[in-house]
């Protein structure tokens, strides 16, 4: 029987008013034109618009927006100057009740339709805290029509959309980046050309402590030399310590490639990392480290996996660990953790970090999950953590946690999408708890911490 052919009632440039129905996990809004959806990028539920599409496809249609028709009861004034430009704080015009429910629906709508399972009622945990949160800055840097650019890319595009001042980052981070975009201008540092692939200053990366109020400041490159009197200024004593900059590094990425760091960081003034404070743990963390953004909702996600775990007796195996933060926190009650991560520098963080705490409970492995986590099988592994990247575990790995068969696992993901399809693939476990915790406040990024238990015979 051949497919049903649909019918797509609209073309690109066809202008339409259109309600704003809901929002898709972009947090762009979702609008619907004779049965057919729209994605309209900057509408929230409630909004009246009058837009111009300008893609359509057999299954879905995209618009430019035009002008808003009347607002949403949910909307409010987004502080930032740049937020219509920048792609970076898709929600700060939305109440921040309102990003929480949107949220908690994306998750849901991720085991319904992706996992197909069965689910408990979602708990949340909204930020005290949702502006100038952030400890880690990663600016693109461009140059364009003489005026250097330093900021975030334009939604949808490689343009930069150039700021003074990013409000969810920690102001010591945007002071920081203002210094150093006076010193590139002032010397006349050369800046890389995607496009062409020459030029010298790539990214800047810069990472900041609330509790040592310590800054580290990274400079991404090709494999260049920086103008020496370039770096005179940088090394400024005056200036690092007005600016609490315990640290400046260059790291070297030569690659055509989106991917911002690269494998080589050398020291250029100071020390190559800072101190960091949770709780009551020190941790040493370098600039390629990965570490979680917002350190008091960081807290409250350590807080939940701890009292999931606190009744452990055995062993805990933490995949993807980092820099050891979930590991050590786990191991100052006594817990013993074994992480494996395949960045050699967080693995030497958190080697230097579990030492300076004291905690003897904690070993760490250098290599890849899916190489390491197969030896486990044998050995008394009582819970699994996994906090993979966005793309989700890889089948190795949840065909290994099907041998080992711990009694929890503890699953911490960024991406809705991948932790829907992993934890449909753990076929022996139950949900016993989800807890959306926002990491990620004014950005339609979402932290999901969910527990699971297995599945007697």
């Amino acid at each position: 029987m051949a497919k049903q052919k649909h019918t797509i009632p609209v073309r690109p440039g066809a202008k339409l008013e259109l309600t704003v129905d809901s929002q898709g996990s972009s947090g762009d809004g979702i609008c619907k034109y004779e049965g057919y959806t729209i994605f309209t990028p900057g509408g929230i539920p409630g909004d009246k618009v009058f837009a111009e599409v300008i893609k359509t496809t057999p299954r879905f249609g995209v618009t430019r927006l035009i002008k808003r028709l009347s607002s949403s009861p949910d909307r409010v004034k987004a502080p930032c100057p740049v937020f219509e430009q920048c792609g970076g704080c898709k929600l700060q015009d939305l109440k921040y009740d309102k990003q929480m429910e949107f949220k908690v629906g994306v998750v849901k709508d991720a085991l319904k339709h992706i996992g197909k399972v069965k689910i408990p009622s979602i708990k949340s945990i909204p930020a005290e805290k949702t502006y100038h949160y952030r400890n880690k800055g990663s600016f693109a840097i461009q140059k364009q029509g003489g005026f250097l650019r330093i900021g975030f890319f334009k939604q949808g595009s490689h343009d930069v959309v150039s700021t003074e001042k990013c409000g969810i980052l920690h102001e010591q981070i945007n002071d920081a980046k203002e210094f150093i975009r006076e010193l590139l201008i002032k010397h006349q540092v050369s800046i890389y050309d995607e496009k062409k692939h020459l030029g010298l200053v790539r990214e800047l990366v810069i990472r900041h402590s609330p509790e040592t109020n310590q800054l580290l400041v990274g400079l991404v490159t090709t494999s260049g030399e920086f103008p020496e009197e370039f770096l005179q200024d940088l090394r400024d004593k005056d200036s690092c310590k007005k600016l609490n900059i315990h640290g400046i590094v260059q790291n070297i990425n030569s690659q055509r490639t989106n991917v911002i760091l690269g494998k080589e960081t050398r020291v250029l003034c100071g020390k190559g990392q800072i101190n960091e404070k949770l709780g009551k743990l020190n941790f040493k963390i370098s600039l390629t480290s990965f570490f979680q953004v917002h350190p008091e909702q960081t807290i409250r996600l350590f807080e939940t996996i701890a009292d999931w775990a606190k009744n452990c007796t055995g062993r805990i195996l933490d995949a993807f660990c980092g820099v050891g933060a979930i590991s050590l926190w786990l191991g100052q009650s006594g817990l013993r953790v074994i992480g494996i991560e395949e960045l050699p520098q967080a693995v030497l963080d958190a080697r230097a970090s579990a030492k300076e705490n004291g905690i003897e409970s904690c070993t760490f492995i250098e290599g890849k999950v899916e190489d390491h986590i197969r030896k486990f099988k044998t050995q008394d592994i009582e819970i699994i953590i996994l906090d993979p990247p966005r793309k989700g575990c890889a089948e190795k790995i949840i065909q290994a946690i099907s041998e080992i068969t711990p009694k929890k696992i503890i699953y911490i993901s960024c991406n809705p999408s991948t932790l829907a399809r992993d934890l449909a693939r753990l076929e022996n476990y139950h949900i016993d708890d989800i807890v959306v915790i926002d990491l990620f406040p004014q950005t339609q990024h979402i932290e999901t911490a969910v527990l699971l238990t297995l599945i007697e015979p």
